[in-house]
């Protein structure tokens, strides 16, 4: 008898769990592969692994390709190149901006946060640097997964003009991050632009 009846507590219960995360997955993959190309003032490249040789990590340096096509494009003239200092040992935005330079990109037109070690915290810098600048919009360029949660980032801190690419890089981490997507836009949307 209670077998029977937790079968029918749990058998509803998982479904609405599988629900909560599903949705959710759905929206964030949707919108995050479905590009919002259009003129921005400036580009903001979320950081991203450096590997141990100095070199960005293939899911960084699709992020990096994806920019320097845009550029070339001439969807931007200026990107910030945002990230921290990894356990590896590097400056992410110092060495983002160094392969934009080797491919090209005037450096005069690179501007480093190099304290962009959350979302969160990228979206404030770069507020900080749009608004010292009189930038408008941004095209924000990061994995698909990771545009939702850095939209409304940049939405909390007041810039409301926000195109979107993402990198052509997948791998099977990005069911992990998918997961760890969801959580975090749901904090994001309770806490507002508090770090």
């Amino acid at each position: 008898m209670i077998r029977k009846n937790l079968k029918k507590i749990i058998l509803p219960l998982s479904l609405i769990i599988i629900l909560l995360f599903a949705i959710p997955a759905i929206l964030i993959i949707i919108d995050g592969l479905n590009d919002e190309i259009g003129q921005a003032d400036v580009a903001v490249v979320l950081g991203n692994t450096v590997q141990s040789d100095g070199n960005p990590s293939p899911r960084l340096q699709a992020r990096l390709d994806k920019t320097i096509e845009l550029y070339q494009k001439g969807f931007f003239p200026n990107i910030i190149v945002s990230g921290g200092f990894g356990v590896e040992g590097f400056d992410e935005a110092v060495v983002m901006r160094q392969y934009l330079i080797n491919h090209n990109v005037p450096a005069e037109n690179i501007y480093l946060d190099r304290e962009g070690k959350t979302t969160n915290l990228t979206a404030k810098n770069s507020a900080r640097i749009m608004k010292e600048h009189n930038w408008q919009s941004a095209m924000i360029i990061s994995q698909y997964f990771h545009i939702s949660r850095t939209r409304l980032a940049f939405s909390n801190y007041g810039i409301s003009r926000v195109f979107s690419a993402h990198a052509n890089y997948f791998e099977l981490r990005d069911l992990y991050s998918l997961c760890r997507e969801i959580i975090g836009y749901f904090s994001y949307l309770l806490r507002g632009s508090n770090e």
